[in-house]
C-alpha cells in the first residue's frame, strides 16, 4: 500500500469514528505497530488529526473524505467556475505544451480555449471530448477509468505522464490550504495531479471560493507549488502569499 494511501485511509477512519488506538488502525490496515505510529506522527505534524497516548483523535474542521459526482459539481459555483476558468484560458499561448487535470473548475476553461496551436494532454474524458470537437490537438492518458470524476487513473497512466515535459498545467483541487497545501480525496487522483505537476514548467490549481482554507485527506502538492487562481481571497493571512491571482479585484 502506498504511504499516501495509508495516510488517506488513516484519515478517513479517523474522522468517521473521531478517535481510534494504534491497534484498531494496525488491524485494519495489515501493517505494522511502527508504521502506524510514524503515520500518525507525520499526520499530526501535518495538523490532519491529533495523536493522543496510544492513537489519534479528528480534528474539528471543514474536511472533505470524499469526492462528489461531477453531474453534481458541474452546477455548483458556476459563477466563479466560469470567471476562473475564462482567466486561465487566456494564459494559454501558441505552442504551449497543456496538461488539463479532469475536474469541473478546469472545465471551464475549454469554451474559452482560442489557440489551435496548442497542443493538450488531459485525463479527463469529457476535456478530451470537447477540444477534439473543436479540432484542437488533445491526448488522452490511458488508465482505469474513475466513473465519478470522469477522471482516467491509476499506475498506466501516471507511467505515461513520464513521456511528457508541459509547459503549463491546470489543476483542479478539492482544498487549498497554506499549510496543508493542494490536496484531494482520492489517493490515486493524487498520484496523478502530483506526478503532472511535476512535469510541468509552470502550475496553475483553478478553486472557487469554497474550497479556499479546506484540507482534504491527500495532499498533491505544496501551497507554494503553484499558482492559484481563484476569484477573491478574504483570508488577510492567505493574501499575502504571493502565488495567488485573484480574478475579482
Amino acid at each position: 500500500m502506498l504511504t499516501e494511501e495509508r495516510f488517506a485511509q488513516i484519515l478517513q477512519i479517523v474522522n468517521e469514528e473521531k478517535s481510534v488506538t494504534v491497534q484498531e488502525l494496525k488491524e485494519r490496515l495489515h501493517t505494522s505497530e511502527s508504521t502506524i505510529r510514524r503515520d500518525l506522527t507525520v499526520l499530526d505534524r501535518k495538523q490532519l488529526l491529533v495523536k493522543v497516548h496510544g492513537g489519534a483523535t479528528a480534528l474539528e474542521m471543514d474536511y472533505a473524505t470524499k469526492d462528489i459526482a461531477v453531474t453534481s459539481r458541474m452546477n455548483h459555483n458556476t459563477g466563479e467556475k466560469t470567471e476562473i476558468g475564462k482567466y486561465a484560458a487566456k494564459l494559454i499561448e501558441q505552442d504551449d505544451f497543456v496538461y488539463l487535470d479532469a475536474g469541473t473548475t478546469v472545465s471551464h476553461m475549454l469554451e474559452y480555449i482560442t489557440t489551435k496551436d496548442a497542443v493538450f494532454v488531459t485525463n479527463g474524458i469529457s476535456h478530451a471530448q470537447t477540444l477534439s470537437r473543436k479540432g484542437i490537438t488533445v491526448y488522452l492518458l490511458g488508465g482505469m477509468l474513475k466513473p465519478a470524476t470522469e477522471a482516467v487513473i491509476g499506475l498506466q497512466a501516471a507511467e505515461s505522464l513520464e513521456r511528457y515535459h508541459f509547459t503549463k498545467g491546470f489543476f483542479g483541487t478539492n482544498g487549498a490550504d497554506r499549510e496543508h497545501g493542494f490536496t484531494t480525496p482520492d489517493p490515486a487522483e493524487a498520484m496523478i495531479k502530483e506526478n503532472a505537476m511535476k512535469k510541468c514548467r509552470k502550475s496553475y490549481v483553478l478553486a472557487d471560493s469554497t474550497k479556499i482554507s479546506q484540507t482534504a485527506p491527500v495532499k498533491f502538492a505544496e501551497f507554494s507549488d503553484a499558482w492559484l487562481i481563484t476569484t477573491k481571497v478574504k483570508d488577510k493571512e492567505m493574501k499575502k502569499e504571493k502565488n495567488i491571482i485573484e480574478v475579482r479585484k
